[in-house]
């Protein structure tokens, strides 16, 4: 018997053991007690799991029999400050099944999933606790709490009715029943998702079909084999794989044969998603449905900026129609050049599209980004991207080598104010592996919160999926990698900035809708001549980007705006679709997808290839209802960046207001709130139409 399954079972003494030495249970040793992930091993967590919830239960357990009258202190704050090790534990291990996992970490998490789910219940749907959070929650008004406490107080009490609190006995247990399948379905989802994107390979035997791609891709190529145990070169569908070849490959088949991998992940074989996508809509209509709501885009929509599935519809409407003519202009443009340089087909497919839009660009702009990325040596981009934070918030970035980290690619900087006064951890993990998950996204370690007098500064972390270096070359990345590394970097400014008591209401900690702003608003520093020139060199002269190139840079900003706004909008669209429903459509998933899509489709839909189940943001991550917020909140960046434009991009007035009005407040108060008292006014969305030149 494994030791995984004697954990799993009745061996007691194992648990304990590994209790008294595990160091998810123990005070950090390492410096500012940060995760120390050099002695933390697979075993360490399901017994780390079992303390944690432990200890939670009964932390919830006392605050229920407290006999006095409950109070603000004893009951709203008692709940927040609960379950400390229970988060560290689940902070820890969740962020590496994302980052760095491995096989018994999927089996664990499988084991877990359903404790977590009745822990949840356990809380949310204990009536006597409910009970207590009412009696606070009825005498709000005459309490003279400040607005954080009130919104702590109003976030607990409309919790606990969302969370089933109200409901009878008999559908407590269906609600529970069915949060558990949810909690179950959404897991599985994702370790298809990654299975299916990990069992692709692309194997290439003869050189001359790797005509038009670039060296470096050639180089990851071969290394790619070589670890793979294959002669010649292999591509796989991790992004820095996928992405090149068919931006460059002149072997269409290949091509298509690449494409339809991606975009048919998870559709049937041992990875099937199709039904699990049906189950996951099901299972959240029945739970919006008993909770008392139409659709679970109501249910989900209702703590958020925009409120309702009739703002959402109307937005992305608002956006997508009047952007379908310049979308539809972008993909003929493209067709009419490939049919000038050879192609012979009536119509773009998709798989031709990146080739051929690639090719129209360097003919249009003479932007080429093989031709930028020796201006972009990412250790340079690392020091660009910290100097930006630096001359707008006056904050430091040290690299310390004393910190334990999850893999060796894994750096650590201390964060400090210009006084040199402590601000957080900073992790960044850049490159791709089998063991992380394609995208990028920012999280945290722990959030930062004020227990007991004592502030507890947070660890934050960006992980990307950045080219590697190879034996012939540092990692020199495009000017898109670029781009997504100032976005993530603005979500982890949103963490490293955050200022409050309650960890529940910091940081990023904040709706769906508005917690994109800090991220997308970096992102226009990366169209910036006077930000450019101060960093971009060539890895190999020191020779600064010519103007001319930087000239292309700014000029191709908004080439395909058209076609990249409807095609966000489309993943929003689609989103919504699914999560207004409400009953599960008798027809199959694919099918679903492509008649919902059709009004606004500008591709040829492609037979047997979806999006739905490899959907992972709406399916698995926190996007369900809301990917829509993406284009919200570019709305958002692009009115609050004028400022910027109008003052100045460097300007420390303006940059220090979004810091005190947006960055450091968390959600202490509601995102329109504070949006206002930064902007002055609400957020316009014509500013994003003009900004991508959309207004023609």
């Amino acid at each position: 018997m494994t030791k995984k399954l004697l954990i799993a079972g009745t061996a007691l003494a194992l648990i304990s053991s590994c209790t008294m030495k595990n160091p998810l249970l123990t005070e950090s040793a390492a410096p500012f007690g940060a995760p120390e992930f050099d002695k933390i091993s697979n075993e360490h967590y399901l017994p780390a799991f079992e303390k944690g919830i432990e200890e939670a239960k009964a932390e919830i357990d006392a605050i229920v029999a407290n006999q006095e009258e409950p109070t603000f202190e004893n009951t709203i704050e008692a709940m927040e400050y609960s379950g400390q090790t229970l988060d560290k534990v689940a902070g820890i291990f969740y962020n590496l099944m994302e980052a760095n996992t491995n096989d018994e970490m999927q089996v664990i998490a499988e084991q877990v999933s359903p404790m977590l789910t009745e822990y949840s219940m356990y809380v949310s749907l204990n009536n006597d606790l409910f009970q207590r959070v009412k009696a606070v929650y009825e005498k709000k008004d005459e309490l003279g709490l400040d607005k954080d406490q009130l919104k702590l107080l109003e976030d607990n009490y409309k919790s606990f009715v969302r969370g089933g609190a109200n409901l009878s006995d008999e559908d407590k247990s269906l609600y529970s029943k069915w949060s558990e399948e949810l909690s179950l379905a959404t897991l599985q989802f994702s370790k298809n998702v990654l299975a299916a994107t990990n069992a692709y390979t692309l194997h290439v035997t003869d050189s001359l079909d790797l005509a038009g791609l670039p060296d470096y891709v050639k180089t990851m190529a071969a290394e790619t084999a070589k670890e793979k145990g294959l002669e010649g070169w292999a591509f796989t569908l991790q992004y820095p794989s996928f992405s090149p070849f068919m931006k460059y490959s002149t072997n269409r088949e290949l091509r298509r044969q690449l494409w339809t991998a991606y975009n048919s992940r998870a559709i049937g074989g041992e990875n099937d998603n199709t039904e699990i996508v049906k189950q996951i809509v099901d299972l959240r209509i029945k739970i919006a449905n008993i909770l008392g709501y139409e659709t679970y885009a109501d249910y989900a929509l209702e703590e958020r900026m925009a409120k309702s599935k009739t703002t959402v519809n109307d937005f992305i409407k608002s956006l997508l129609e009047p952007s379908m003519k310049y979308a539809k202009k972008d993909v003929a443009d493209v067709l009419a050049y490939a049919k000038k340089n050879g192609f012979e087909g009536k119509e773009l497919m998709p798989w031709d599209f990146s080739y051929w839009s690639e090719r129209y660009q360097e003919a249009e702009y003479s932007l080429n980004a093989e031709e930028l990325k020796p201006y972009f040596q990412l250790e340079s981009c690392i020091d660009a991207v910290f100097g930006l934070a630096n001359r707008l918030y006056g904050v430091n970035f040290k690299e310390l080598d004393n910190v334990p980290v999850y893999h060796e690619d894994v750096k650590v900087y201390e964060v400090t104010e210009a006084d040199g006064t402590h601000l957080a951890l900073f992790y960044a993990d850049f490159f791709p592996r089998a063991s992380k998950r394609g995208g990028a996204w920012m999280t945290e370690f722990r959030g930062q919160s004020i227990r007991n007098g004592v502030e507890y500064r947070p660890f934050i972390s960006i992980v990307c999926n950045f080219t590697k270096p190879t034996a012939d070359a540092p990692s020199l990345i495009t000017h898109d990698e670029f781009t997504t590394f100032l976005h993530e970097f603005g979500h982890a400014l949103h963490g490293i900035f955050a200022q409050g008591r309650y960890g529940s209401l910091t940081g990023t900690s904040v709706s769906r809708d508005f917690v994109e702003l800090p991220s997308q608003i970096m992102e226009n520093w990366a169209f910036e001549p006077d930000y450019l020139n101060s960093f971009a060199k060539h890895y190999q002269t020191g020779e600064a980007i010519p103007a001319e190139l930087i000239e292309k840079i700014v000029a191709a900003k908004n080439y395909l705006a058209g076609y990249g706004q409807v095609r966000q909008l489309h993943f929003g669209y689609l989103d919504m679709a699914w999560h207004t429903l409400k009953e599960v459509p008798s027809m199959s998933t694919l099918e679903f997808e492509t008649k919902a899509l059709a009004p606004y489709a500008v591709m040829p839909a492609v037979e047997g290839t979806g999006f739905s189940t490899s959907f992972s943001h709406i399916f698995s991550g926190g996007y369900s209802a809301g990917y829509y917020s993406y284009k919200w909140a570019e709305v958002l960046e692009a009115d609050a960046f004028s400022l910027f434009k109008e003052k100045g991009i460097f300007n420390t007035e303006v940059s220090n207001s979004f810091r005190e009005n947006i960055l450091s407040k968390g959600s202490t108060e509601d995102a329109d709130v504070l949006y206002r008292n930064f902007r002055g006014h609400d957020p316009q969305p014509e500013a994003l139409m003009k900004k991508l030149g959309l207004t023609k």
